[in-house]
């Protein structure tokens, strides 16, 4: 299956190049917009893989993509909370399949009813937000709850490693909402709270508690949907380095008293800046979802799934659905038709395998007490 990763040499990208270079089903073709990086980048993985130059804005990009004979299309060329969907229309147009790891709210939420029917018509499949969330967060609460009566609340946090890659991409999709209001289902009902503002602690498995703030994810309006009287959703990120919290948090007050009107034009001084931290960090990062409901016995329950991921392998973990759903059409596994948002494709027995291959440790905790909202 010839698949082409936009962004290919990427933060994201060049983890994906990596683990599907050597796949036997695959032929790779790494994109960019700098054709000497992606040739490069392209030769030092072997297999076979090639760099190409590609312009996602060019006009005529779905003539590229049939030209090259792309079967799959799998984009990484975030920040994604801004973006239209030309690309994606231009794969259905090619005839090809489509994955990205979008986390950007409504381009995640919207990209079923806005592409279902061109995917349908091309006889093809489009997975949008093949990434952490909504693919891995969603195949966790599908495990935690199973054979549950009811789910009431979903509490979810993402902990990087201070130590880990940034990419700007990611830094940029992060500071579009700090300090805007961000609708979140609270107590049955929508409410507005300031994104990245009064961050709260949580608790890991393996690692030490830290502060966590509010950040706009597609499962805090998915979820809602999916998970049949769910009362309260809540998703956070902590930093390791609790002065990198609060200098977000400080950022989300300025934007909200209008002295920081465009978070966003300091991704670059804040991406250069970063590594000032790393010192006062680790290599440690995880993440945690709790749920609370009701199970089968029609007892209050409460579970909570970790992960702990060390020696900066952190973002190999928002990779790792595509990956697998990419895996899974070379190998020609029937995936449903038309276009989704990526909840439910997976399983997570399916993601253990490549969480062991990092050295990743996951625990599932019986847990006492109501989620903090």
């Amino acid at each position: 299956m010839k698949t082409l990763v936009l962004g290919g040499y990427g933060n994201f990208g060049a983890r994906i190049s990596r683990a599907l270079a050597g796949d036997p089903g695959i032929e790779l073709l790494v994109a960019g917009r700098d054709a000497q990086r992606a040739t490069a980048f392209a030769e030092s993985l072997g297999g076979g893989a090639r760099g190409v130059r590609i312009d996602v804005q060019a006009p005529d990009l779905a003539d590229t993509l049939r030209r090259l004979g792309i079967a799959l299309v799998i984009h990484t060329a975030g920040p994604f909370q801004n973006q239209d969907y030309r690309v994606p229309q231009a794969v259905a147009a090619a005839g090809a399949h489509y994955i990205d790891l979008a986390d950007g709210r409504r381009f995640v939420c919207d990209f079923p009813s806005a592409q279902d029917a061109a995917f349908r018509d091309a006889g093809r499949t489009a997975a949008s937000g093949a990434s952490t969330v909504p693919a891995l967060s969603s195949a966790v609460v599908d495990h935690l709850a199973a054979g549950w009566q009811g789910v009431r609340s979903i509490d979810i946090c993402i902990a990087p490693a201070q130590g880990a890659p940034r990419g700007e991409a990611t830094l940029a999709g992060v500071l579009a909402y700090c300090g805007e209001p961000i609708r979140v289902w609270q107590g049955g009902k929508w409410v507005e709270r300031p994104g990245w503002a009064d961050p709260v602690k949580v608790e890991f498995a393996r690692m030490k508690p830290r502060r966590g703030a509010l950040c706009d994810i597609p499962d805090l309006e998915l979820f809602p949907a999916r998970y049949a009287g769910v009362q309260s959703v809540m998703f956070r990120a902590a930093l390791e380095v609790g002065l990198a919290q609060h200098a977000f948090a400080f950022m989300a007050f300025m934007h909200r008293m209008g002295l920081l009107p465009t978070p966003q034009k300091l991704v670059p001084l804040l991406h250069s800046a970063g590594g000032v931290f790393d010192a006062l960090g680790t290599a440690l990062g995880g993440m945690v979802v709790r749920v609370e409901g009701t199970d089968a016995q029609g007892a209050p329950a409460r579970r909570a799934w970790h992960i702990a991921a060390d020696d900066n392998h952190g973002p190999e973990i928002p990779c790792m659905a595509a990956i697998l759903l990419a895996r899974r059409l070379a190998r020609g596994d029937a995936l449903p038709i038309g276009a989704h948002a990526c909840a439910g494709l997976l399983a997570l027995s399916e993601f253990e395998p490549e969480f062991a291959r990092w050295g990743m440790v996951t625990d599932v905790v019986e847990e006492e007490g109501a989620v903090t909202a």
